[in-house]
């Protein structure tokens, strides 16, 4: 990708505050995005990945939540704009598909109305227009005789239907950036597949970039070409999709790829799996956050590593860990059965 990003985060930092204390559920993420691109955001529930997208498309008004850094928008910054000229980007020209559409819709309005509402809050068109032009959408991603289900309810919809309404929202405006929070989760893999395939088809056809959070590897490798690794609300690891798969660098996303089957390696007689519990957010640990699980903890890691790349590369990772040292432990980690002796 060349020339300038569509989006470029620098250094956000998101905290609120409670009864027991700050908490900071992003702290210090930076990463760019460019036109046409898929960006997959990875990490275990509660490693900031959502709150930093909700943050880039202003949707936290809690009073408690305070904000650090810049998001770039096509050379704008997106945390300086006012609430009218936010609401005017968002939904038009950045668009967000939630984890579970059956809260993100309202329940007691048709499907269709509320697609057109979408279209005629950014848009100069008729009522009829915007009707016709929802039912234009549904048949995009998918849903049977669109022109009958079009006046239908989110409860006569399944899971699946649910989510290609929400895609279809979405997409009302042809967006340039297209955000899917977990898309595909609870439901089942037929499923998956096919919402996966109907983003890839739509990016094509919409032309738009995508960041797509998710902490399912598979869906990563499905459609993502960069990839970012997430941690205690940092980022430990960035890279193309081939540095992340085929030489990940820091032992937090060795253990993301441990701990699932893959059909380029022997079967192993059991997955590995990440030690312990993430951290609090109220009380991270001195240090690396991931030091207290990470099996490859030495002195060093009492500092916080700075997410950086090596020399000629854009690979980053925040690892304290010499480049010559990661290879062997890394095998070790993340294939044991392939390192350990014959007995």
């Amino acid at each position: 990708m060349t020339g300038e990003p569509l989006l470029a985060v620098r250094d956000l930092k998101v905290s609120f505050r409670t009864e027991d204390g700050l908490v900071k559920a992003v702290d210090g993420v930076s990463f760019t995005l460019s036109p046409g691109e898929t960006l997959g955001i990875v990490g275990e529930s509660g490693s900031g990945k959502s709150v930093t997208m909700m943050s880039v498309m202003r949707l936290i008004v809690d009073p408690n939540a305070r904000f650090e850094g810049e998001v770039f928008y096509k050379g704008r910054d997106l945390m300086k704009l006012s609430r009218e000229d936010m609401r005017e980007v968002r939904g038009s020209e950045l668009a967000m598909i939630f984890q579970d559409p059956m809260t993100s819709l309202n329940p007691v309005y048709r499907v269709g109305w509320q697609i057109a509402e979408q279209i005629r809050a950014h848009e100069r068109i008729s009522r009829r227009a915007a009707h016709a032009r929802a039912i234009e959408l549904l048949t995009a991603v998918g849903i049977p005789h669109p022109a009958e289900r079009v006046d239908d309810y989110p409860h006569q919809f399944s899971g699946g239907m649910r989510q290609r309404v929400m895609i279809a929202m979405a997409l009302s405006c042809s967006p340039d950036l297209l955000i899917a929070d977990e898309p595909t989760t609870a439901l089942d893999v037929t499923i998956q597949a096919q919402i996966l395939n109907l983003i890839k088809k739509l990016k094509e056809d919409f032309g738009s970039a995508v960041v797509l959070i998710t902490h399912d590897m598979g869906v990563v490798a499905d459609i993502a070409d960069r990839v970012a690794v997430m941690y205690a609300g940092r980022m430990v690891e960035q890279g193309s999709k081939q540095d992340l798969f085929y030489d990940p660098q820091h032992p937090y996303t060795w253990g993301l790829l441990g701990s699932i089957a893959r059909l380029d390696r022997p079967k192993p007689r059991r997955l590995t799996a990440i030690p312990g519990l993430p951290p609090s957010l109220l009380r991270l640990p001195e240090g690396c956050a991931f030091g207290d699980r990470c099996p490859q903890r030495f002195d060093a890691c009492a500092q916080v590593p700075e997410l950086t790349a090596k020399a000629g590369s854009d690979h980053l990772d925040a690892c304290h860990l010499a480049p010559g040292d990661k290879r062997e432990r890394r095998e070790r980690t993340i294939h044991p059965e392939l390192t350990e002796e014959p007995a």
